[in-house]
């Protein structure tokens, strides 16, 4: 009887511990999106988790709810995650340009449009800069700018007031989302207007496979291609105030009264050895580590884009993956060995 007892215990601890798994590090539930892609747009459609009927021992029953409930990236189920490439790189999705000749370097499912989680904020960025909004303007964070999507968190409470430039320095710099919501909801014409001008702005640049609904890219229906980003990367490099904030290792802001400290989250600015000009990082479960940058490598101007990679460094390691190569192979055309082979 108490053999049964303890088993039945045992049981309901292993499932109660699998249901914690379905949920990310932002909240979201991973109970869900299963995609299709359309002429290479991504959409996303929810289904439940597969029930299970074969008799498990309470080890094997305990991986097998792991297995369920495991989150997984758009890119991942839709199949690309068994792309391979030449240099091994863990982003299911990467683009390499030479931006003076628009040379392809590198191709790695480029053409799939996937979420790209905060590298939103470069285009929310390039919008308010273009609109030519006062940086000294003091903007308010309110409940409006809360996220109850993913229920991210935020240092910036209801309440605190700071100029519109430091708002945009910190949402480009560390990826502030409630900075990022209130530089959207303080463009001309509110919240809609700051969307439909990205999506404006996206047609103009050509990014036929991108599409916005929100400015801080926690919603997974922000999506772009790689090619379009690295279309995006061309145009914010011409903003000389998005090439600084984006690229500095440190900030300090005051908020409500005190002194907030924010850091970059590509780690790679502070690298002595890497000559970075313009970069965003992303993350949310749909869209897994993204990261874009220019930098000087070889003395070219080099975009890179990484959608989709499965750990937090995954991206900048590939990064120095990629500048590894092209320092030691001096690539000159995309019909060279690194250009992924699809499998």
């Amino acid at each position: 009887m108490v053999k049964s007892v303890l088993s039945l215990c045992c049981s309901f601890f292993v499932v109660l511990v699998g249901m914690a798994h379905a949920y990310a590090e932002d909240g979201s539930s991973a109970d869900a999106p299963k995609a299709t892609v359309h002429r290479h747009r991504v959409v996303v459609r929810h289904h439940a988790a597969p029930a299970h009927k074969v008799a498990y021992a309470p080890r094997q029953r305990a991986a097998v709810v792991r297995a369920a409930y495991a989150p997984s990236s758009v890119g991942d189920m839709e199949g690309l995650n068994h792309t391979r490439d030449a240099l091994s790189l863990q982003s299911n999705v990467a683009l390499v340009l030479d931006q003076s000749s628009s040379q392809v370097l590198f191709d790695k499912n480029s053409e799939v449009a996937l979420p790209i989680a905060s590298i939103t904020k470069m285009m929310t960025a390039l919008v308010v800069v273009e609109a030519k909004q006062d940086m000294n303007e003091i903007l308010e964070i309110t409940e409006e700018d809360v996220d109850h999507e993913k229920n991210s968190s935020s240092r910036l409470r209801p309440g605190v007031r700071m100029t519109r430039g430091n708002m945009l320095h910190i949402a480009l710099m560390s990826s502030e989302n409630r900075a990022a919501h209130a530089l959207g909801r303080n463009y001309p014409g509110g919240l809609q207007a700051a969307v439909a001008a990205m999506n404006a702005k996206a047609h103009e640049l050509g990014m036929n496979d991108t599409h916005y609904v929100e400015p801080t890219g926690l919603s997974s229906q922000n999506v772009a291609s790689a090619r379009d980003l690295a279309r995006l990367v061309a145009a914010a490099s011409k903003e000389p105030l998005l090439c600084q904030y984006s690229t500095d290792t440190k900030y300090m802001v005051e908020a409500g009264g005190r002194p907030l400290q924010y850091a970059n989250t590509n780690h790679l600015v502070s690298n002595p050895t890497w000559d970075i000009m313009l970069q965003k990082t992303g993350y949310i479960i749909e869209a897994g580590h993204c990261l874009l940058m220019r930098a000087m490598i070889e003395g070219r101007a080099v975009v890179m884009v990484f959608l989709d990679a499965k750990g937090k460094y995954s991206g900048m390691a590939d990064a120095g993956r990629i500048r590894k190569w092209l320092e030691t192979d001096k690539p000159t055309a995309a019909n060279h060995f690194g250009v992924v082979r699809q499998s």
